[in-house]
């Protein structure tokens, strides 16, 4: 999901806003627990870091456990219900997208996951444009690895029902 907010986060000034990208991962290597805080907004940000997050994407059961926290009462949640099972009773706009299970079988690598589910947020907030995205994937990938990932990303967009 790191590399998903920084395409977020460089989409979002594609499309004349201003955005702040940081991250953390835990101790262990590849795999484990990341965190990537994305702020977008059309003025100054005075402060990196998100203090109570309008949306929450959450790829794991535990990435849901440890920040649901912080969402914002009647914020966006949105999880890999493949890899979330339980969801708290929560104050939120939920939805449910089958991001890993959909990276393995149509696009044959769980590692595009990540595009898939920024398809989802995309779609869901509509805080970036799809131009925007997809330009932000074209100059951080090499071409071929560009394409798929720009596929991931329409996945993403479709499996969000309005």
């Amino acid at each position: 999901m790191v590399l998903a907010g920084h395409i977020l986060g460089k989409a979002a000034v594609y499309d004349g806003l201003k955005a702040v990208q940081t991250q953390s991962y835990g101790a262990e290597a590849r795999g484990s627990a990341a965190k990537s805080e994305v702020i977008i907004s059309d003025q100054k940000i005075g402060f990196p870091m998100v203090r109570k997050s309008d949306v929450l994407i959450a790829m794991s059961q535990t990435a849901l456990d440890r920040h649901l926290k912080d969402l914002k009462e009647d914020g966006i949640l949105i999880i890999d219900d493949d890899m979330v099972k339980e969801i708290p009773s929560v104050k939120a706009q939920i939805f449910k997208v089958p991001a890993t299970k959909t990276a393995e079988t149509e696009l044959k690598s769980k590692m595009q996951a990540n595009m898939v589910m920024l398809g989802a947020l995309t779609k869901t907030t509509s805080i970036v444009t799809q131009d925007a995205v997809e330009k932000a994937i074209r100059d951080s990938f090499p071409a071929e690895a560009g394409k798929r990932n720009i596929a991931a990303f329409r996945t993403g967009l479709r499996l969000i029902e309005r």
